[in-house]
Order: C-alpha cells, then sequence, then structure tokens
C-alpha cells in the first residue's frame, strides 16, 4: 500500500512538472520576417552567394524615412543583413573573398553605395564601423512603376536586385 500511495505521488509530481515545463512563452510573428535568397549559376547548382535578410514593409510609410538618403543602413529590418560568399566574386567591380560578411547601404537618389563589412552579428547599423569595410562602391537607382510593399532582394544571372516601394538598384555580380 505504502508503495502504490508512494507511485501514485511521485506520477502526480512528474505529470504537474512536465505540464510546468511544456508552458514556454513564444512570440508572436516578426513585423519585419526573415528571408533569404540565393544566386545560383543553375537550379540544382550551389549556391554562390546567400542573402539572410528581414524584410519590413512600407505600410503607408515614407521609403525616404525608412531607409534615408546619405545614412548607412543595414539593408533590410533587425539584425544586419548577412552575406555568404560561396567563392571568390566580383561585385560592382571589387574582388570578393569567399566569405561571410554584413550587407550595409548608404541610399540616394541617382546612386547607392554598397557596403560589405567584416563585422558580422550586429542589430541594425548602430554599431557600423566604416574601419571594418572590405569592399564600397557605388551603384546606380531606378524607379519602377510596380511598387513593392515589403523590401526584397532577388538574383539573376547578372547579380543581385534590391527593391522596396518603386525603388531599385541593382548589383553586378560576376565569377
Amino acid at each position: 500500500m505504502k508503495k502504490s500511495i508512494l507511485s501514485v505521488f511521485v506520477m502526480a509530481i512528474m505529470m504537474l512538472a512536465s505540464t510546468t515545463m511544456s508552458a514556454q512563452k513564444f512570440s508572436g510573428m516578426d513585423k519585419s520576417p526573415l528571408d533569404i535568397a540565393y544566386m545560383k549559376t543553375d537550379r540544382n547548382a550551389p549556391p554562390v552567394v546567400k542573402v539572410i535578410y528581414s524584410r519590413p514593409q512600407l505600410k503607408g510609410r515614407d521609403l525616404a524615412k525608412l531607409a534615408p538618403n546619405g545614412k548607412v543602413w543595414r539593408t533590410g529590418a533587425n539584425e544586419a543583413t548577412e552575406i555568404i560568399f560561396f567563392k571568390d566574386v566580383k561585385m560592382g567591380g571589387e574582388s570578393i573573398k569567399a566569405g561571410t560578411y554584413s550587407l550595409f547601404t548608404i541610399p540616394g537618389e541617382k546612386q547607392w553605395t554598397i557596403i560589405l563589412n567584416s563585422d558580422r552579428d550586429g542589430w541594425g547599423s548602430y554599431g557600423y564601423n566604416e574601419a571594418n569595410d572590405v569592399a564600397r562602391f557605388m551603384v546606380n537607382a531606378s524607379t519602377d512603376s510596380e511598387s513593392l510593399e515589403a523590401f526584397s532582394i532577388a538574383f539573376d544571372d547578372k547579380g543581385m536586385h534590391l527593391g522596396w516601394g518603386t525603388m531599385r538598384v541593382a548589383v553586378p555580380i560576376s565569377m
């Protein structure tokens, strides 16, 4: 009888502990969801470049206030955008060694500055340090008639494309 009461008591404590441990609180969906874009030479080929970034949304706001001209921008939302090169490439005419970098930009009306920086895992561009730039170059900016609600990065055989609102920036990449 004592064994039976003891085992019921132990089982009750274990059940109580297991429900308490599984009552983890999870946060809701991120307002700027994380996304990944790949550059591949073809569908089944290994990636050449991979970008991990968060996608802020306009939600009726002005792009010039979210990514102001002349100021370093994290090129997305939340953490600084991460760009991984799986092989050496030329980006915007600059030689880039295989490796992982942070991608920053400085928006402008007609041109954007593209920045690859060796600092990683930073929040936004708050800790950006120009002394750790690996490459910095200018590319032309243009506009499109189609407006994109969410900031987007895509690749094609010519390189990386940034788009948000009606703004478009093409960043040439070659191997």
